[in-house]
């Protein structure tokens, strides 16, 4: 399936794209030089680029989950929720940390996640984040990102589809991709 064309209020991403964003994102990360000992990404949004950096870096992925986009179809930001725990497979959170999410809107939740580690894990040595997308409403710059966007359009990401897809309307959503025999 194509994507509308991007415009200055509305930023459209295909799957490829946006796999590929993961990847340059991961590139440049890695041309950096800077090495860490752990991934932890927001979920949601930084979800899948958490799990790719896991993958291709060969390190620990954590998961955090945080909130603000609720009201009205998570399109209006409310207060932020930083989830009481953290999912992780080895031992705590320690040492060098890249934080991952997949925009920078507001920089609140970045500005706020970072904080709450310094203020919670004592192990934790550094922090740096790394997001696909900055927006130029952000009041923080991320260590990493690809694309600054000072338009501050509503990024349309693939999975988005899934916001309003219920378990019974899957039958009929995936005839849509039935190749005809």
């Amino acid at each position: 399936m194509t994507t509308p064309p991007s415009t200055e209020n509305d930023l459209w991403v295909s799957w490829d794209e946006y796999h590929r964003l993961i990847e340059r994102l991961a590139l440049k990360v890695y041309e950096s030089g800077w090495k860490f000992d752990q991934v932890l990404c927001l979920a949601r949004g930084g979800v899948r680029p958490g799990d790719v950096f896991s993958r291709i870096f060969d390190v620990p992925l954590a998961i955090l989950s945080t909130s603000s986009y609720r009201e009205e179809a998570g399109t209006v930001r409310g207060d932020l929720d930083i989830a009481k725990y953290m999912t992780m497979t080895k031992g705590p959170l320690a040492g060098k940390i890249l934080l991952v999410d997949d925009l920078a809107d507001s920089g609140v939740t970045l500005d706020k996640v970072t904080r709450h580690l310094s203020e919670n894990f004592a192990g934790v040595t550094e922090v740096k984040s790394a997001v696909i997308w900055v927006k130029g409403t952000s009041s923080i710059r991320p260590d990493y990102f690809l694309e600054d966007l000072p338009h501050n359009p509503w990024i349309h990401q693939p999975f988005e589809d899934y916001d309003g897809l219920r378990p019974h309307q899957l039958s009929a959503w995936m005839k849509k991709f039935d190749k005809p025999a």
